[in-house]
């Protein structure tokens, strides 16, 4: 990728889709960019980049949401264990690698999106007293759900599950529209010279 799009374009996009996927209503319960956007930022962003521009990100948005949506306190405690989720899909993303092909970053995405989702939601089981601490209220909790919740369960598994697909589908396909074409790699450079010679600049014609 040349500078201004490997550098610029592509983490801009990201973070664009990312930050108009929380705005409020917009997309259904639990059909977040969240899942896809720290599992590409993994693959696709090096060294530093690849955490502090989806951390920042998320907490931005966390705290604008927190204060002037849900009028909550700007950070609470449950966020921690979210974000220790995410740096799991980070180093995820980095494991799969930006070389991957389209369907094995694909399946990282889902895979990514199925993580998020099973560490959740049994940190829930062993925390809701509603649950039973059994095998049967485990499944409870990734499928049904408490009677008084809605939707269930299953269903914010089914929206977790296909946003994790689809927004990894979007950013993979950013970072092809925005990768340097082989044409680009090879403006502006010289053809190499053959039998050893050096190219020389014409002498001036002399009067």
């Amino acid at each position: 990728m040349s500078l201004n799009k490997g550098k610029l374009l592509l983490p801009a996009i990201f973070v664009t889709i990312f930050a108009l996927s929380r705005i409020p209503g917009l997309l259904p319960s639990n059909f977040s960019a969240a899942y896809a956007f720290f599992f590409c930022a993994g693959v696709y962003f090096g060294g530093a980049l690849a955490w502090w521009l989806p951390f920042t990100t998320m907490l931005a948005t966390d705290v604008g949401l927190n204060i002037f949506y849900y009028h909550a306190p700007p950070v609470e405690s449950y966020l921690l264990v979210n974000y220790a989720i995410y740096a799991v899909l980070i180093g995820l993303g980095k494991w799969f690698g930006p070389k991957a092909s389209i369907l094995r970053l694909l399946a990282g995405g889902l895979a990514g999106a199925l993580i998020f989702y099973l560490v959740t939601n049994t940190l829930s089981w062993w925390q809701d007293a509603a649950y039973a601490k059994t095998i049967a209220g485990w499944i409870q909790a990734l499928t049904t759900g408490r009677p008084d919740w809605h939707p269930t369960t299953w269903e914010m598994f089914r929206n977790t599950f296909l946003s994790g697909g689809l927004f990894t589908a979007l950013f993979v396909a950013s970072e092809k529209l925005t990768a340097e074409s082989p044409a680009d790699k090879t403006a502006g450079a010289r053809e190499p010279t053959t039998d050893g010679e050096t190219e020389t600049e014409p002498e001036e014609a002399k009067a």
